[in-house]
């Protein structure tokens, strides 16, 4: 049997790729006051933002419950008897600890489940979720998609670029980054994820240097295996980016997505990143 793949909606795998490959994506949920949406399938990443922008009041986010998780393996544990779940980073979200609890409830004894911390958010995860299912789909058992999973994510590096930290911080999400906050003015800070979280690396005067730096840095590898660009509101700098990055990888190959409601709410408008898994 086929491993089968799960994720949670914060990977921002485009739809059709996770059909196509097999991916199951739990989404988790952004509440507007007593609203509360599904990640990705109640409201569109176009009306979110638009909200977002608007909204006095920042919107919280939530993970699904244990048995939510449990409910999602007996349903798979109809297909496999192996699973692996790759999951937001445990320093960002719950998802990971419920996913632990979930794990417990699972009717499905004869089914083999493995959680693991991505300690990754948005494409960067998706491409660790993306090389797990291809891994699988070549009938790899669970020992080795893991393998692999460990393999890419060893070698994945990661920039966002950000018009303001305040979604940031309003969001509790802030991390080491807080060291930025009191000396911005008008610069557009650079992040990466060490460990789990959000850290400064530097940052840049105007937006257009900020793009320019995100494309040195993923144009500095001397080999890529695989790359992703994802935006919260601005696709034509993604654009920009692809036409940019295909002189050096091949634009058909480069994952583009648009970043999702619930990083969306702790990123803010204007937010965009790359991923770049570097080659052997």
């Amino acid at each position: 049997m086929t491993v089968k793949i799960v994720t949670d909606s914060t990977s921002d795998i485009p739809p059709q790729l996770a059909a196509q490959l097999g991916i199951c994506v739990i989404p988790l949920h952004v509440h507007f006051g007593n609203e509360v949406y599904r990640d990705g399938v109640d409201l569109s990443n176009e009306e979110f933002y638009k909200r977002l922008i608007v909204s006095k009041r920042l919107p919280t986010t939530s993970t699904v419950s244990p048995s939510d998780f449990a409910q999602v393996c007996d349903a798979l544990a109809d297909q496999t008897d192996e699973i692996l779940a790759i999951l937001i980073s445990s320093k960002l979200s719950a998802t990971y600890d419920v996913a632990l609890q979930g794990r417990d409830l699972i009717k499905a004894k004869n089914c083999r489940v493995e959680v693991l911390d991505s300690q990754l958010i948005c494409m960067a995860l998706g491409l660790i979720v993306v090389a797990a299912a291809k891994e699988a789909q070549k009938g790899a058992n669970l020992d080795q998609v893991i393998a692999r999973t460990n393999d890419v994510r060893s070698r994945i590096h990661v920039r966002m670029a950000f018009d303001t930290l305040e979604y940031v911080r309003r969001g509790g999400r802030i991390g080491a980054a807080q060291a930025l906050l009191g000396n911005l003015l008008h610069f557009k800070p650079i992040l990466t994820l060490k460990d789990g979280l959000a850290t400064p690396v530097t940052r840049e005067r105007t937006r257009p240097k900020a793009i320019e730096y995100l494309l040195n840095f993923a144009t500095s590898f001397a080999n890529v295996e695989d790359m992703a660009v994802a935006s919260t509101t601005t696709p034509e700098d993604i654009e920009q980016m692809l036409n940019s990055l295909g002189a050096t990888f091949p634009k058909e190959r480069i994952y583009v997505s648009t970043i999702g409601s619930v990083m969306g709410t702790h990123l803010g408008p204007g937010a965009i990143g790359v991923a770049v898994v570097e080659g052997k």
